[in-house]
């Protein structure tokens, strides 16, 4: 699919798919096919991303780069109408959203489809003492089949996260609606959507703040994938 960009004499660009508009904002009318156009954003890092599996545990809130980086998520949003905002409950994910509420004069919805995984009794540990682990290469090579103890799966996880997806998607119709969600939900969404098998969902990359856009019109499209905001990719 290639994308090409016009951009008015107005300070508000917009991006096009197939001479549809993938940015909306009250310069552009929306197409009679459209469903929901869905911002998936992973929430801005913690002082533990990238080192812990938080899991659910509470007590979780961005550092000080991450609340930089969503007070910039909020900027880039700005000129985009978001009709809805929806979080996970969690402390990093209500913290990310909060900047984009603000700019667009909402207030953020929890939601609890779009949590983090029930990682059960891993959550809080370490991944460097997670990666020995035999079930941790099952979470790696074949996720379809993993699960956590005293937690849930991965599939029931995606099954969780699409159902959010699709609730939320038909209660807005023909409007774009972020959701703030964690990592391994967002990519198990988009494999459902790409229809490609779970596991290989390791193999899509969704790194921290970023905007991950799916329109779930006539059928699903995968839009823009792991955005962060650089001008010359989705905005």
């Amino acid at each position: 699919m290639i994308g090409s960009t016009i951009r008015p004499r107005n300070p508000v660009s917009f991006d096009w798919f197939d001479g549809h508009p993938l940015v909306r904002t009250s310069a552009v009318q929306l197409p009679s096919w459209a469903v929901a156009l869905l911002l998936l954003i992973r929430h801005a890092p913690t002082k533990e991303t990238g080192r812990s599996l938080s899991g659910r545990l509470p007590g979780h809130s961005l550092s000080g780069p991450g609340q930089e980086m969503a007070e910039k998520l909020g900027e880039r949003l700005a000129s985009v109408r978001i009709g809805a905002i929806y979080s996970s409950p969690l402390e990093r994910t209500m913290e990310t959203a909060a900047p984009i509420a603000a700019r667009q004069r909402r207030k953020v919805i929890p939601h609890p489809g779009l949590l983090e995984v029930d990682y059960g009794s891993w959550s809080g540990r370490t991944m460097k003492s997670l990666r020995p682990l035999r079930n941790w290469q099952t979470v790696i090579r074949t996720p379809s089949r993993a699960g956590f103890p005293g937690g849930e799966t991965i599939l029931a996880a995606q099954q969780r996260a699409v159902a959010a997806c699709e609730e939320l998607a038909a209660r807005h119709r023909q409007s774009t609606i972020a959701l703030v969600s964690h990592g391994d939900p967002i990519k198990a969404i988009v494999s459902h959507y790409l229809g490609q098998p779970l596991d290989l969902f390791n193999r899509i990359a969704v790194a921290p703040a970023s905007v991950t856009v799916l329109d779930l019109g006539t059928w699903p499209r995968l839009l823009a994938l792991n955005t962060n905001g650089d001008p010359s990719t989705w905005q």
